[in-house]
């Protein structure tokens, strides 16, 4: 069957939302497959792209995809492609995504688009490939969809992107093994790149404190948006392309605030930026992780520049992983810098059931290395 593909139009919300039901059942987490008031604002937005594949001679919509923008960091996001299965085996994703992604990097103001793949099965994550999409990490128990799932991480470029990145000299020798495997899966050289020992814990405010400690949460989204914007009026301190905060976390004295973007349904959370200063928090990580589940997310991440020595050990030191690589992801004047996805997941990480091609394969050695080095300390084991 030959379909042909246009951009979406408000007139198909409702067969849109039925073909997110039928691709999903009732698990997706994301409002564009099911809020009709999200559905009209996006296929409204200029600077979203949204295409739809339908039957030609009519009938039922057999796919659907979209790259939302943020025109302030020239980044895209590749999300809710949807193929209808009676419509698969036919290369349908496929010609969706390049549709879409080649009309997003058509417009100019888009530097890098990505992508995060659920890894049930292998499929998603060679079509992601085969559209010029590159592997760059694995972020374990990130999203709730059909249960617990994990996601995989791929970007594409646009032309002479990657030809402009700023050298990073040094990194915390535990980002050293995701390093090494974004060379392998991507081709993307960090071979130059010196691992040094993480700061100490004099980067820290304090002792580390209790979980039980108490974590006051402000959930007011217009007061928590301006506070943000008043702490940080510099983009460079705010820079988390396609997420805003809608949360405060802070201890009673007040001595730091993060700012987070809360998903109850992915059972997700972003930590988009930290007041004072990232390693501010460091020593309360256990209460805020407490706090942060008691939300109903179990799976926290944050994103750093990969020249960010301190934010990175102060993190590290915390409990977080090194998950995913995104060379390239800021641009500044005509420079690209690189930063480095680092997670934590308070949920048993289960692989049984993960299809982790071979594309993706380096990450989850690294990750495993990396976890091994942070919760299962050989010393401790062999004592």
């Amino acid at each position: 069957m030959t379909v042909t593909i246009t951009p979406a139009v408000l007139q198909d919300i409702a067969e849109l939302r039925q073909l997110y039901f039928d691709v999903y059942g009732h698990g997706y987490p994301v409002p564009l497959g099911s809020d009709p008031a999200e559905m009209r604002r996006l296929i409204a937005d200029p600077h979203t792209h949204w295409l739809v594949a339908r039957p030609d001679g009519g009938g039922d919509l057999a796919g659907s995809v979209v790259v939302q923008t943020d025109p302030g960091t020239r980044i895209g996001k590749l999300v809710g492609l949807a193929v209808h299965p009676a419509q698969r085996q036919g290369g349908l994703a496929g010609r969706l995504t390049g549709a879409v992604c080649a009309d997003a990097l058509a417009t100019g103001s888009v530097d890098s688009i990505y992508a995060t793949v659920r890894v049930v099965t292998e499929g998603p994550q060679h079509v992601v490939v085969r559209n010029g999409f590159r592997p760059l990490g694995l972020m374990p128990n990130a999203v709730e969809v059909a249960g617990c799932e994990s996601l995989a991480l791929f970007a594409r470029y646009a032309d002479g992107v990657l030809d402009r990145r700023e050298a990073v000299p040094c990194v915390p020798e535990p980002i050293a093994p995701l390093l090494a495997a974004a060379e392998e899966a991507s081709g993307i050289a960090y071979a130059a790149v010196r691992p040094i020992e993480a700061a100490g814990t004099g980067l820290f405010s304090g002792p580390a404190v209790p979980a039980t400690t108490a974590m006051e949460i402000v959930t007011a989204r217009s007061f928590v948006r301006r506070r943000f914007l008043e702490l940080f009026p510099d983009p460079a301190g705010r820079f988390f392309p396609l997420h805003s905060p809608n949360a405060i976390l802070t201890p009673e004295d007040g001595t730091f605030e993060v700012y987070a973007d809360l998903d109850p349904a992915a059972r997700s959370c972003s930590l988009i930026a930290v007041h004072p200063y990232p390693a501010a928090m460091a020593h309360a990580l256990e209460p805020l992780m407490a706090a942060v589940t008691r939300t109903g997310a179990d799976y926290v991440e944050t994103l750093l520049p990969l020249s960010d020595t301190a934010g990175l050990s102060a993190f590290l030191a915390a409990g977080f992983v090194p998950s995913a690589l995104y060379p390239a992801m800021r641009r500044i004047d005509d420079r690209f810098h690189d930063y480095v996805v680092l997670s934590r997941t308070n949920r048993q990480i289960d692989f049984r059931t993960t299809a982790v091609s071979s594309l993706v394969q380096p990450y989850l050695t690294a990750y495993l290395r990396a976890w091994t080095a942070t919760y299962l300390p050989l010393h401790e084991v062999v004592s």
